[in-house]
């Protein structure tokens, strides 16, 4: 996948593993001290069909430029690929997992950031639960965390007589409204699957799936950063909010995007892009280590953020609400003290509409008109939350 305006060309390394080879698209150069951004596609995408239009949004070049990219697929996944014989024993997705430590050693990468959708974030996930140590913060879009049950065995058998492969697959990535629709990336994926001999096999790997036994508060949790993202109306909708319950909300980001349909970072990559910069800015990731500073201050960040992670941006004292990036309303829900504290609803929207809500307890003559500076999700939920804390108030998810 070479992205418009890229340093270079996609170098692609082919990576003999124990459960096939892998191929890796390759872009940018390693940058000291900071991770490799992992891709991993779901079932029916290409690499390049599932992250073009997110790596070719001009505010993704310019952080994706600052580290090294690489895009690896399930082996037989790519474009052109041959039809693996009768028989064929596929990876599973646990085993896909393990073959990306191979692919890091070879490349010479200690971390990295995984950006992964459906059977790709399932994947990444499992490899975060094995090898913590490899994994600075994941994306995961549209994850089923669970195995499927024995009535969704069923009815994924018995859709199997009635409906084709290519449906079910294109089932699984769109929405309803979407299908009936059938746009161009509906489309464009219909035609795709219709030359992708080997698909079937990752799709079946897909549904016998084992479970990642996530636990909140047990020993099996991912201990990274995470932001978990989904479309109104996706047919993952219920499996996304599950798996957030199941993660530690310290360090979890919920992103539910209106208008995302079942491919967020096709349909609206222009806010995904705003929410991941704010999450590896969240990191302490911002600009590119190697491009001159447009900015003093020692380091990169959001405005008013610090790489330290003290804002610069959230006052002790109310200031003059800007028009967007605030939060916009602050409303006393429950009247009842619990202790000293009374529990408040904080609607906040970003400048493209992403919404976040947050139960606050706070003290009961809290002022209506407090405001702070704080521009993504991940700024807002990790930097906003601990100046909160400094000012006494107590939060939960």
């Amino acid at each position: 996948m070479a992205e418009p305006g890229e340093e270079g060309s996609e170098r692609v390394a082919l990576v003999e593993t124990p459960y096939g080879t892998a191929r890796v698209g390759v872009l940018g150069s390693p940058r000291p001290g900071r991770p490799a951004i992992l891709t991993f596609p779901d079932v029916g995408h290409t690499h390049e069909s599932c992250f073009a239009p997110l790596f070719a949004h001009p505010e993704m070049q310019e952080i994706a430029r600052g580290f090294l990219r690489l895009h690896l697929e399930a082996p037989g996944m790519e474009e052109g690929a041959p039809p693996y014989p009768s028989g064929y024993q596929y990876p599973s997705l646990e085993q896909l997992a393990e073959m990306i430590p191979y692919v890091l050693q070879h490349l010479n990468v200690r971390s990295v950031i995984g950006i992964g959708v459906g059977a790709g974030a399932f994947v990444l996930a499992k490899f975060g639960l094995s090898r913590p140590e490899a994994v600075e913060g994941l994306v995961l879009v549209n994850i089923d965390p669970q195995a499927k049950g024995w009535m969704d065995w069923a009815a994924h058998k018995l859709s199997g007589l009635t409906s084709s492969t290519t449906d079910l697959i294109l089932g699984h990535l769109f929405t309803q409204e979407e299908l009936a629709a059938a746009p161009p990336a509906v489309q464009q994926s219909r035609e795709r699957l219709g030359g992708a001999p080997n698909v079937p096999l990752l799709w079946a790997m897909y549904n016998s799936r084992g479970d990642l036994g996530l636990e909140r508060n047990g020993a099996v949790t991912l201990r990274c950063p995470v932001m978990l993202v989904v479309g109104d109306a996706s047919p993952h909708e219920d499996a996304v909010v599950e798996c957030n319950a199941k993660l530690d909300p310290t360090q979890t980001s919920f992103l539910k995007m209106a208008d995302g349909g079942g491919q967020p970072q096709l349909s609206q990559p222009a806010k995904l892009t705003e929410a991941f910069k704010y999450f590896v800015q969240g990191m302490g990731y911002a600009d590119d280590p190697q491009q001159p500073q447009e900015r003093g201050g020692g380091g990169g960040g959001a405005p008013g953020h610090q790489r330290d992670g003290q804002s610069r941006g959230c006052p002790k004292h109310p200031k003059t609400p800007q028009k967007k990036g605030q939060p916009r309303d602050l409303e006393e829900v429950e009247k009842t003290p619990r202790g000293n504290l009374a529990k408040f609803q904080l609607i906040w929207e970003s400048e493209l509409n992403l919404r976040l809500d947050l139960e606050i307890w706070g003290p009961p003559n809290a002022p209506r008109d407090l405001r702070f500076e704080a521009r993504g999700p991940v700024a807002f939920s990790v930097e906003f939350l601990k100046n909160l804390g400094k000012l006494g108030w107590k939060t939960s998810f």
